[in-house]
């Protein structure tokens, strides 16, 4: 074990790998909370995401660690999950099933890219503002869900939308939840999200749900009858995916183009960004086997998609184990093996109320709107761009038209200002592939 992920020679030892895996695990284990909820509203069994969500974290962290020994975990993606959700299912119509096989060949197209270098070409091909502003704005719309699944922001015929009622225990539950892990995350702790997590519903104990009735008043938050068993129903969802349902759906290849670019640009963002916190590029500021990681995420997304959960992709709470000393897939190893324990406690999991998942969805948007400080500021177009594909996408309720706004508007100022041949042949083929998306909707 030593010799195959060489710790001599990333000058780590086996207790620092232990530590780091736990770490990086306390701080991406909210997912197992929040996959289970994000889908369940889109009709499919909690149970059985749970266990799929544990499952192909498990499966992601140990693909990475044998492929290429980078101490990076993966785990169902906050971002896309809420996407799958809310905008494919909910809002397009289309069946869990169709969705999860658009996941599925999401990661078999990711796969041929990672494995063939046409990935590079794709990256290249989209303007480094509007990489940053597909994410920031992604990351607006999860924040914008999160808020109003908090109550912090509710519909109003006057202003369009306005804030909640600060009086409602429920609305302060999820603002101090927000609160917390903002400061936690300040103060460098790692697992922050799951902590604000375990304190909101440790609150809820104490707060009634308004969801119950006068006879049968319950707490938010409800002791579960044991606290340690396995979940069923995995079946419910294995290999339960609409197989060929982009190839009969053509209407849903755009989502699948949707859904290759943020997981396109998310993994090769936090693989590279990761790998440079861990001091694992080479002389030339390269990564070292870079097509095999991202050929374990893709690999792990296929798995997943399998499974029954939406897009498998790197964490970047790996950057908490990483800062506890990890510097090989060991570390990966372990997060996967907790993954795996962590299923005997579907129980404690399940009680756990949806308030509790609020600010997770909240902070991860802001995390993601962070990106904006990597916008080109200085060059007009690219500038305009990005901000302008980061506001439309919530604001439009869709990401492909927010997408699609950003890109053909980007592609018509480079070449009204004379610069059209700077642009990538695949950037034209992009906007191509909109203007068609518009044509023909």
């Amino acid at each position: 074990m030593l010799k195959f992920f060489k710790f001599g020679e990333h000058k780590t030892n086996l207790k620092t790998e232990l530590i780091a895996g736990i770490t990086t695990f306390a701080a991406m284990s909210y997912i197992l909370v929040v996959n289970p909820m994000l889908l369940g509203n889109a009709g499919m069994d909690p149970q059985a995401v749970m266990m799929a969500t544990a499952i192909a974290a498990a499966i992601g962290c140990f693909l990475m660690a044998f492929m290429s020994n980078y101490p990076i975990a993966l785990a169902p993606g906050m971002g896309t999950n809420a996407y799958f959700a809310f905008i494919i299912v909910l809002g397009m119509g289309i069946p869990w099933q169709g969705a999860l096989s658009l996941t599925f060949w999401n990661g078999i197209i990711f796969l041929v890219l990672s494995a063939s270098g046409v990935r590079k070409q794709i990256i290249e091909s989209v303007p480094k503002g509007l990489q940053v502003g597909i994410q920031a704005g992604i990351g607006f719309f999860i924040a914008l869900l999160g808020l109003k699944a908090a109550g912090l922001v509710e519909a109003s015929p006057a202003t369009i939308i306005t804030h909640g009622d600060f009086s409602d225990p429920i609305v302060l539950l999820g603002l101090g939840g927000l609160f917390a892990i903002c400061t936690l995350t300040v103060w460098r702790v790692p697992g922050a999200i799951i902590i604000s997590m375990l304190a909101l519903a440790i609150s809820g104990l104490f707060v009634l749900n308004p969801a119950s009735t006068e006879g049968a008043p319950e707490m938010l938050t409800t002791l579960p009858e044991s606290f340690f068993a396995l979940p069923s129903g995995l079946g419910e969802t294995f290999l339960q995916l609409d197989w060929f349902y982009p190839f009969t759906n053509l209407e849903s290849l755009q989502v699948l183009f949707v859904l290759l670019i943020l997981d396109l640009f998310d993994s090769v963002g936090t693989i590279i960004g990761l790998s440079r916190r861990a001091q694992l590029l080479d002389e030339n500021d390269q990564l070292p086997r870079a097509n095999r990681a991202l050929s374990a995420d893709a690999l792990a997304t296929v798995c997943g998609a399998m499974l029954g959960t939406s897009t498998t992709t790197s964490y970047v709470e790996s950057a908490a184990g990483i800062e506890a000393g990890g510097r090989t897939g060991f570390t990966s190893v372990v997060v996967g093996v907790c993954f795996l324990i962590a299923l005997f406690c579907y129980p404690l999991i399940a009680a756990i109320p949806a308030i509790a998942t609020a600010p997770a969805l909240i902070f991860v948007g802001l995390l993601m709107g962070e990106g904006l400080r990597h916008v080109p500021y200085e060059e007009y177009t690219e500038r305009v761009t990005a901000i302008l594909t980061a506001i439309t996408i919530p604001l439009f309720f869709s990401v492909t038209h927010g997408i699609a706004i950003g890109f053909l508007l980007y592609i018509f100022l480079r070449v009204t200002s004379g610069k059209a041949k700077q642009l990538h042949w695949m950037t034209y083929a992009i906007g191509a592939i909109f203007l068609l998306f518009y044509i023909m909707e």
